[in-house]
């Protein structure tokens, strides 16, 4: 007995199209202009929110049901530290969003380090960007 475990999904496998290069709990492919938006609209929620940083805090926000958009890095070292959090998201109706660069998603954060994950809670001035993020994740997942 090897000790492999098969997880299966139920519903949609949305990782069909994605690029095998990418983590696996990458389900879905982000345009890069959603991407750059998710990272606009942390540093607007840092400023006039409610926002979490980091993994743990991240995972509180989905499981307490504040999270309004949670931002996953995808070059985030072991894998594992945030492959929870998707399947967190679906489970809780949280919609989500992977974003290139943990670098980025800490310094949208306000850190000076890089963040693997982060969750916004109250979007503050940036709610109308929150929302449009949001519809456009509707329409990538189907």
């Amino acid at each position: 007995m090897s000790g492999l475990v098969v997880c299966t999904l139920e519903g949609n496998d949305m990782s069909q199209d994605v690029d095998p290069s990418k983590p696996f709990y990458v389900r879905f492919e982000v345009p890069k202009e959603v991407a750059e938006a998710a990272y606009e609209a942390l540093k607007i929620a840092a400023e006039s929110g409610k926002i979490r940083k980091g993994t743990n805090e991240a995972t509180k926000a989905i499981e307490r049901g504040r999270a309004k958009l949670v931002l996953v890095a995808e070059n985030v070292e072991p894998p594992e530290i945030v492959a929870h959090i998707p399947m967190l998201c679906d489970e809780r109706k949280a919609p989500y969003v992977y974003v290139p660069e943990k670098q980025r998603l800490g310094e949208a954060a306000g850190l000076m380090v890089g963040s693997a994950a982060a969750a916004i809670e109250e979007p503050g001035e940036g709610s109308e960007l929150v929302d449009e993020i949001v519809t456009k994740l509707k329409e990538i997942i189907k």
